[in-house]
């Protein structure tokens, strides 16, 4: 009889071993060090943002029109993700609740792990904004992200759409032979860039919870951040079912892609 395929973290358990398995819940520094590192990346990114908006307000020297403002928060966000995906990428690197959503859907990583990610992405993301706000206040809006007025609805498809892209294309990278790892920094910084550009003025094209979670909080005005919940996770929902279709279920490879380098026999 043959044995039951096994697919995403269980293939990956299947294939290196449980022991030298670096994304065992059960292990306090291996949980530990991954979600330091989903601090790290996030704070960094809310940090950045929502500093850069206000550094901009304050001493840009020219008046920030909005596209303006866009390219370059999109630039500056888009290059804080390429460097910490590159030196945090190998421990973890979502830095994103809907593309953490994204692999727990597509069975790379359990639920209770995911959950402590989005909690640790929100409480990075606060932190970023805050310490931006300690240096200049609410200055640029903190690069928050809001909808135009009247057009909340309108903003959750748009959030949905962009979100989609950005998942789908990273679940298709990190895929089987094509597990192009090395590229996916370049990758995710140069689609946050052109969809940032493209969708900051309209909406703040932020794609991530956790985003808009930071400044939203730190400005005191939580009243539109269910627009960046539920677009980016019914376009990370849409974007796995799209990669199951034209790839399959996730192998061991795609796991050990989401959910890091396993660890050293030695350690």
């Amino acid at each position: 009889m043959q044995p039951k395929p096994v697919f995403g973290e269980a293939a990956l358990v299947q294939q290196i071993g449980q022991t030298r398995f670096n994304a065992d819940w059960r292990s306090p520094e291996h949980r530990f060090r991954r979600l330091l590192s989903e601090f790290i990346g996030t704070a960094g990114l809310t940090f950045v943002l929502s500093g850069g908006a206000a550094i901009l307000t304050l001493y840009g020297g020219v008046k920030m029109e909005p596209l303006i403002g866009a390219f370059v928060l999109s630039a500056i966000s888009s290059l804080w993700l390429v460097v910490a995906i590159y030196f945090l990428g190998d421990i973890s690197s979502h830095f994103n609740p809907a593309m953490t959503f994204a692999f727990a859907t597509r069975g790379d990583m359990g639920w209770p792990m995911a959950g402590a990610y989005m909690v640790v992405q929100l409480i990075a993301a606060a932190a970023g904004s805050y310490l931006a706000r300690a240096f200049f206040g609410i200055e640029g809006n903190l690069a928050a992200t809001v909808p135009q007025a009247g057009q909340a609805l309108q903003a959750v498809f748009f959030e949905a759409i962009l979100t989609f892209g950005m998942v789908l294309m990273v679940l298709s990278m990190a895929n089987g032979p094509k597990l192009n790892g090395q590229f996916i920094p370049l990758a995710v910084g140069a689609y946050v860039m052109s969809l940032g550009t493209f969708g900051g003025p309209y909406e703040g094209a932020a794609m991530n919870p956790a985003r808009a979670f930071g400044p939203d909080l730190a400005r005191g005005n939580l009243s539109t951040w269910w627009v960046y919940v539920v677009g980016p996770f019914l376009g990370a929902a849409c974007a796995v079912a799209v990669a199951r279709v034209l790839r399959g279920p996730a192998k061991a490879q795609e796991a050990q892609a989401a959910m890091g380098t396993p660890r050293a026999e030695s350690e």
